[in-house]
């Protein structure tokens, strides 16, 4: 089955790939087709549905759409929904995935309550009348420095309450079996196969 994905992030691409095996991801960008719909939803499961809306009204295929984030306790769930765009508004400008971290642990500076959780929703679109929504998280902590090379975001921040270990320390199997995506991409998975009679 080929998959149209909702995003025009090829990290995210890569790993939901590597994911869902076996399964042809698509993003909009590669068939020249122009995707950037406002998301303006209140939480990650309505992102993702706008998202894969938007998309399947253009190619009327099966969509599959992603919407991340990262929530800190102490930052009351920031940066949340606005996790891709965090710090821009008051920079003025577009930063790189290091700014971000860094900024986020320059506000983390003298806070003991360093909990956190990434959050992953993720909806299906097959047909007008059938989609399937699944969201998963991953609980953890800040950490006081970065770690790490592998993974992207703020993997090279984020400790893994299950293995005390930093995301962007783990090879890409290992995240997998701890991460949002991975624990919500197995499952996406198991649907899938049932669909396509595997």
């Amino acid at each position: 089955m080929k998959l149209y994905f909702a995003s025009g992030n090829e990290h995210k691409k890569a790993e939901l790939s590597r994911l869902l095996g076996g399964y042809e991801l698509v993003i909009p960008k590669e068939e020249g087709l122009h995707f950037d719909p406002v998301e303006d939803g209140t939480s990650f499961i309505e992102n993702a549905t706008i998202k894969a809306e938007a998309l399947y009204s253009i190619v009327h295929q099966p969509v599959i759409a992603d919407d991340s984030g990262l929530m800190v306790k102490a930052l009351g769930g920031a940066p949340g929904i606005h996790t891709a765009r965090y710090g821009e508004e008051e920079a003025g400008r577009p930063l790189s995935s290091k700014e971000k971290y860094m900024l986020l642990l320059k506000s983390m500076e003298g806070v003991e309550d360093r909990s956190a959780v990434f959050a992953t929703a993720l909806c299906l679109i097959l047909s007008d009348d059938r989609r399937f929504i699944i969201q998963e998280t991953c609980e953890g902590s800040i950490a006081t420095a970065p770690s790490g090379s592998n993974g992207f975001g703020y993997d090279p921040v984020f400790v893994i309450k299950d293995n005390g270990m930093i995301c962007a320390d783990l090879p890409e199997g290992e995240k997998d079996r701890y991460s949002h995506r991975g624990k919500a991409a197995r499952l996406m998975r198991l649907l899938l196969d049932k669909e396509e009679g595997r």
